[in-house]
Parts: structure tokens; sequence; C-alpha cells
């Protein structure tokens, strides 16, 4: 079966969206960003400034088009201005998580030949200087607050002052004449993947494999000069990256986070219309909600219940395409007042949308926030996609899928269920990686992406990925993502993670929500010093075990984990057990916790509590 979206837009370039939207739209607040406690508005006209200054100081230092340069910073403007500067001058940006380790680093700088890097912080110059030594090619290190104290070779500031002294009415012209004469074939940026198997690989996308992606997106999901979009997933990852793009050449304001401890008091402080998330950030938010609504009193409790059966209802009715009316349009009404209203104050209040990618959406917590009066628009695609391939949108939405395909793209469904597309969108290919590229890309140009999924009604829903598929000893066939999704959404639970390839039945490993099993411990007047202690109790593991199950009822027996280990800490992107987008490396894990997965196929005893 072979899924399409509308015809496919008209080739084009990064640097071409860029100068038409500060000609259109040409705002005082097309960026804001926080200084001193203050959100600050940039212009449109000061970041083309900015762009052009930074694009001819690089080349007053003889980077050429073609040279890739790195960027390695939190979310901030000069992050989009540095790779702006990159993309109207014909050099290659190359996107580094700030999350990184420092032993992780060397070999994107090699791998892609980075001959510059711009770096943000003390902390990120110092990381850095730690491995320069193992990066040959790299010749200028620009602080953006950071300088040559900290390793760096110049700063931005001096940098754009660099090119400011190479202005003059022919040069400016010239530069604009040769960043418009850039080619939608060209290569816009390498992104290193931060897949959970294998060393990262870099993801060759151009200028087109992004243009066709937010021409399409926004037509998808339509954004305003009014908007004012929040940004606080990493820049480095294609997600927010794509959109980012698509806000400038929409003219939405763009309001930029640092780091995502900072999004609750953003979100009401900026008011914006939307923001993009992953699946974490919402059901961090849906266990604060039930956290919040079962903490206070019998009252309190039995008035959010109600208001959550009334959401529910209607959003049966609206999800079914009916008006609800009567009686239930009153109560909802009325729990839109006593309880969900919070909620939407707590994003600011102007909030049309969410988008979700990076991960499934637990379908209970889609639902959960679509009844509660926001919606989140839960999307799919991949870094070697640019990275849209499917998105709910406000008028074809279906929880449970990732939406229908975008503007110029094909979604196939292969005989073992793995889910391929074609189009514009996907990448020319891994760097220096023709063999994975192969791999990954057919003959016929199809893309492999290594999910499995279903096409109902032109929607596309994914079940698992393809390698994350466990197989028992006895045959059976377990797709891991949506029970742990399931198990997410108790309040008691941080993280899941199923293990169970070629053992003889599935386990879990659970590391619980700390503020919720502490307040539970508490009210029960139960004593600890420490964590790995409280772990150990029967009365903890025996109410985690019935908090788990509870959210495994329905389940096929084959399919339920057998047993339970609960840990004590979150699994981190220091150890290696998550990439920077926050995807559990299975395999990772399975190691790191050898002994204790050993115990569970062991031990009669249910569940097993683990600290490191």
């Amino acid at each position: 079966m072979i899924a399409r979206g509308g015809p496919r837009p008209e080739p084009g370039t990064l640097t071409r969206l860029f100068f038409d939207a500060v000609r259109q739209y040409d705002k005082p607040n097309a960026m804001l960003h926080k200084v001193d406690g203050h959100w600050v508005s940039i212009p449109h006209r000061t970041v083309a400034e900015r762009v052009r200054r930074v694009g001819l100081g690089l080349q007053s230092h003889g980077v050429d088009r073609g040279d890739r340069v790195a960027i390695l910073s939190e979310n901030r403007p000069e992050w989009a201005i540095a790779d702006y500067g990159c993309l109207t001058s014909g050099m290659v940006s190359v996107p580094i998580y700030p999350t990184l380790p420092a032993e992780q680093i060397p070999h994107i700088l090699r791998d892609s030949g980075a001959v510059a890097v711009f770096v943000s912080t003390r902390e990120q110059a110092a990381k850095l200087a730690s491995v320069r030594a193992q990066c040959p090619d790299l010749r200028h290190v620009i602080g953006l607050d950071a300088g040559p104290a900290d390793g760096c070779t110049m700063t931005m500031a001096e940098l754009e002052g660099r090119g400011r002294s190479a202005e003059s009415p022919e040069r400016i012209a010239a530069y604009e004449r040769d960043a418009l004469a850039v080619r939608p074939d060209e290569l816009a940026t390498l992104i290193y993947t931060s897949g959970t198997t294998g060393a990262p690989k870099g993801v060759m996308l151009t200028h087109d494999n992004f243009h066709s992606n937010v021409v399409a997106a926004r037509k998808a999901v339509p954004f305003t000069l009014d908007d004012t979009a929040l940004s606080f997933l990493p820049l480095s990852h294609v997600f927010e990256r794509m959109g980012d793009y698509m806000y400038w050449s929409c003219g939405t304001t763009i309001a930029y986070v640092a780091s995502i401890d900072d999004v609750a008091v953003s979100l009401q402080e900026v008011k914006p219309t939307m923001a993009m998330g992953v699946p974490r950030l919402y059901e961090k938010m849906y266990a604060r909600v039930f956290e919040n609504a079962t903490s206070g009193g019998t009252l309190k409790k039995r008035i959010f219940f109600w208001a959550l059966d009334v959401a529910n209802r209607w959003a049966d009715e609206r999800l079914a395409g009916r008006t609800p009316a009567g009686l239930l349009a009153a109560q909802y009404g009325l729990a839109q007042r006593l309880v969900f209203s919070k909620l939407k104050e707590r994003t600011g209040g102007r909030l049309r949308y969410f988008v979700s990618g990076g991960a499934p959406l637990a379908p209970s917590i889609n639902k959960f926030f679509y009844a509660a009066g926001i919606t989140i628009l839960e999307g799919y695609g991949l870094t070697e996609t640019s990275p849209v391939i499917a998105v709910n949108t406000p008028t074809a939405f279906r929880i449970g899928s990732v939406g229908k395909p975008i503007d110029g793209v094909e979604v196939h469904i292969a005989g073992d269920g793995e889910i391929l597309t074609r189009g514009p969108h996907v990448m020319h290919g891994y760097y220096n990686n023709p063999e994975a590229t192969r791999e990954t890309i057919d003959a016929e140009g199809w893309l492999h992406t290594g999910d499995i999924g279903t096409l109902e009604q032109g929607f596309l829903r994914i079940t698992d990925r393809k390698k994350d598929i466990i197989v028992t000893a006895g045959g059976k066939n377990v797709a891991p993502q949506p029970i742990e999704n399931a198990v997410k959404t108790c309040k008691y639970v941080s993280q899941a993670v199923m293990i169970g390839d070629r053992r003889k039945y599935p386990v879990m490993l659970v590391v619980p929500n700390w503020e919720s099993l502490e307040k539970w411990a508490t009210h029960e007047q139960m004593r600890w010093t420490s964590r790995r202690e409280l772990l150990a109790t029967a009365a903890v593991q025996a109410k985690m075990e019935r908090e788990v199950r509870e959210k495994l009822a329905g389940l096929a027996s084959f399919e339920s984990p057998k047993k339970i280990a609960l840990l004590e800490e979150d699994f981190s992107i220091e150890r290696g057990e998550l990439t920077p987008k926050l995807s559990v490396k299975r395999r990772v894990v399975d190691q790191a916790y050898k002994d204790v997965i050993d115990r569970l196929y062991e031990e009669e005893a249910v569940p097993v509590a683990a600290g490191r």
C-alpha cells in the first residue's frame, strides 16, 4: 500500500527563503531572547545584517564555499545567525549537540572535516579545548560568550567586526548575488545522527531537502505573521531546526529558550501560540497535572475526575466528527472553568497547538490534552528525511496516528511492515559512507526508515522500531514502545524500558518518578535515608508493582513483562543510555544493567530494586 501527499513543491533554497522573509516581513520582533532577565527583540533587518557580517567575516578568514563549519551551542539567536551566515556563503553547517560529552565531539569534527566551530559558553569552549588536538582540520574557534582565555581564536563580535570592515556597496551586492545563486541540490548541512546503535553517521541534507519540507509543512500546519513560536528543542536536531526555518519563512516570531528547564517560565512570559516538543515534555506535564490533582483533598480529586470524565466524552464526540451540545456542552464549559483553564494558563493562554515529534506519543496522553482543550499535532520523520514525512493537521487529525504524508512525500509499507518513503525530503546520503547509504536507500529511491507501521485511510501509524522488536525464545514478537508508553502514563513512573530479545519472556526496567513516590512514602509515614533504601522496602516494591500492572492490563500474556526491576537513577545522555533527543539506547541499557536483568530471569521475587 502506498500513500501520497499533494504535489511536490517547486525546488528552492534556504537562502531564498531567508532573503524573501527579510524583505516581506521586516518585523521589529523577528526573534526574541532573554537578556538579564528581560525578553529582548531583534528585528529582521538586524538579523540580516549580522548574518551578512558573519558570512563575510568567515570568508575573510579563508573559509570557502563548501567548507564545513560546526556549531556547538544551546538555542539562541546566534545559533541561527551563524547557520544562516554559513548557508548564505555556500558553506556547510555541522550542528553538534551541546549535551554531548567531550569525547564524542572529535569524531564529528574529524569526519566532517570542519575548519571552524562556533562555541557558546566558556563551558562548551573548555569541552572543545580538551579534545582540539584530535581535530587537525580545525583552524578557527569562534566564541559567542567565550574568548581567547577559553581557547577561542576569536569572539563572534570580532568575527562580525571583520565582516563589517569588508562591507562596501559592491561587496554587499556581490554577497547577496552569490547567496541567491546557491543551487537547490547543493549541500546545506551535515547532521550527525545520534542513533541508538553504532557510531554517528553524517546525514547530507541539501537546500532543497529542507526547502521542500518547509513549504509542505507550513501548508499542512499554517503559521502567520501574528504567531509566536517558542524554540527550545535543540537546534542541533533537525526537528526544531526545520521548524525554525518554517517560522522564519512565515514571519512568525521565534522566542529562543536556552534550557528545557526554562520552558515552564518561558511559556507564561512569552505566551506563545505554538511550540514543538518531544513526548517526554508532554509526559512530564501530564504527570504534574495528575500529581497536583490527586495530592489535594477529596473534593479537589472528585472535581478533577468529574471534569476529566466530561472532557473525555466531549473529546469522543469531537473526534467522531460531531459537535457536542446540550448538557455535555454546558458541563464541558464548567469543567474548563474549574479545572482545565489552569492548564491552559500554564502554557501562556494563547497556545493554538503543540507539535510532537522525535518519538511516539502515547495516545492516552494526546487525548488527555485534546480533551483539556490543548491540541498536540503528532508528526513523524527522521533526520534522513529533513525531517517531516507525515503530520496531523488541524483539519486532518487522528489520535494514535502521525497524520498523513505531506506534499511531495510517498509512503509505502513493505511486506515485513517496514515504512519506506520517497520524495524530495530524502537525504542525499551518508557522508563518507556509501555502503550505509546503499543499505538505507534502495535502487528505486525508497528510504528504509527502520520503523514498523500501517496505513489506515491515508493516516500513518507507527507501531515500533524494527530493530526494537523483541522476539522471545518462544518465537513471540513483542513491540515494546507502546507498552513502555502506557507504563509512562503512570504518575509514579519516570522511565520504562522493556528487555527480552531471545529470552524466555520480557521484563521491564522502571525508574520511579521520585517526586510522586517520595510524597506517597511520606504520606505512608515511611522512613528512609537514601532512595536506594526506599526502593528496597517491600511496601514500595508492592506499590510500584501495582501501579505498573494497572497500566499493563489488557496485554496478551506473552507481551506483558513478567518481572520488574526498579532503578534508582534516570537514564542519561552522559552515560550513553539516551540519545541527545532522549531516545533510549535499548542495547546500551541492556548491557549497563546486565546483572540486574540476569537476576530477573533467576529470581522468583518481583520486583527487584537496583542501583548503580
